[in-house]
């Protein structure tokens, strides 16, 4: 027996058969309504990562003491002009660098409302070369990228998180309640990118030793570098904090050996984390630092742009939960900001809806 709709006029279909014609309208009307909730909202429209928020940037250069290894790490902080705690970001120097490297990045960070520390790495840092002929210099840097600095490096990153917590807390310090904590990147361009895949869960010395940093969110590698002597699948496991990977066609390094092709094969082990990645076509791996480029036309390195937009809306996404960020890296927003052949992907656990 069929009953008659009031409203239709039309035969209704009664038990299973009736199901089955809700499920035929239900269907494309789900659909629809999941498509509709992928797509980019208005505020991804006026979501920008290169509008400087706060022009009032204040730099100190302060000294992290740890008394415990008779080491002190000169460290340089970025701070907003507000005087609300704020979100942080540390940053680890390539071989050979100082806390001075990389303005660029520490001045834009800071002014779209991020406390920026970078952090030397005495042995490793620009005393390894300076008092040293330029014949020699290689040398000196080919013995200062071992195992020994690495792991000092590493063991900084915790003694530098403790400072801060204590800093922050003093209410006579300057940093006294500047700092959120909670909401904690780390980042580092070649050595100091290692020095992050470390302590954001990658297993070192042949996968024998972890020093995972818990109290981190989110993690920026420039110029990341491959486990070689153990298998990169396991080393790369226990990563599972969201991360972004920034390389170049042309980012090799005669320390170490390191070819273009090498770096990218981090990426595909990041199987546990939300990950992305650029591969900026013919970027060396100078492209990251400061100085302008040979063949540069007087607008400075191209690069900064892309690094400056798409680093910022990745942290504005990780560090402030800013769904406009996250909905501008997962679209068109890092599209829009690269060169026709750069390379923009992100793995399965970054797609939208994941």
């Amino acid at each position: 027996m069929e009953k008659t709709s009031p409203e239709w006029g039309n035969p209704q279909p009664c038990g299973h058969a009736r199901v089955q014609e809700i499920m035929r309208w239900m269907l494309p009307l789900a659909v629809l309504c999941s498509s509709l909730l992928s797509l980019p909202g208005k505020d991804t429209d006026t979501y920008d990562p290169l509008e400087v928020k706060d022009s009032v940037i204040e730099s100190r250069t302060l000294e992290v003491v740890d008394a415990g290894r008779g080491r002190t790490l000169p460290v340089r902080v970025y701070l907003p002009g507000t005087w609300k705690a704020a979100p942080v970001i540390l940053f680890s120097h390539g071989l050979g660098g100082s806390r001075d490297n990389n303005p660029y990045l520490g001045n834009h960070w800071a002014s779209r409302g991020y406390v920026v520390v970078f952090i030397q790495h005495p042995g490793s840092d620009e005393s390894v070369w300076k008092d040293t002929s330029a014949p020699q210099r290689l040398g000196k840097m080919r013995e200062a990228a071992s195992a020994k600095n690495l792991l000092l490096r590493i063991k900084d990153v915790p003694v530098v998180i403790d400072t801060l917590t204590k800093w922050n807390a003093e209410k006579d310090h300057p940093l006294h309640d500047r700092l959120d904590l909670k909401n904690l990147g780390m980042s580092g361009h070649s050595f100091g990118a290692v020095t992050t895949q470390a302590v954001s869960g990658q297993s070192i010395v042949g996968g024998r030793l972890s020093f995972t940093e818990s109290r981190l969110s989110a993690a920026v590698m420039f110029s990341p570098s491959p486990a070689k002597l153990a298998d990169p699948a396991t080393v790369f496991a226990a990563i599972r904090i969201p991360c972004l990977l920034m390389t170049g066609t042309l980012d090799t390094s005669p320390v170490g050996n390191m070819t273009a092709e090498d770096r990218l094969k981090v990426f595909p082990c990041l199987t546990k984390a939300p990950a992305w990645q650029v591969v900026f076509d013919k970027a060396t791996h100078m492209s990251f630092g400061d100085r302008d480029l040979k063949g540069d036309s007087g607008e400075g390195n191209r690069y900064h742009k892309p690094i400056l937009a798409i680093t910022t809306a990745f942290w504005d996404a990780h560090l402030r939960k800013n769904i406009a960020a996250k909905e501008w890296l997962n679209h068109r927003g890092a599209r829009s900001v690269l060169a026709d052949k750069d390379r923009w992907e992100m793995n399965a656990l970054a797609k939208p809806g994941l």
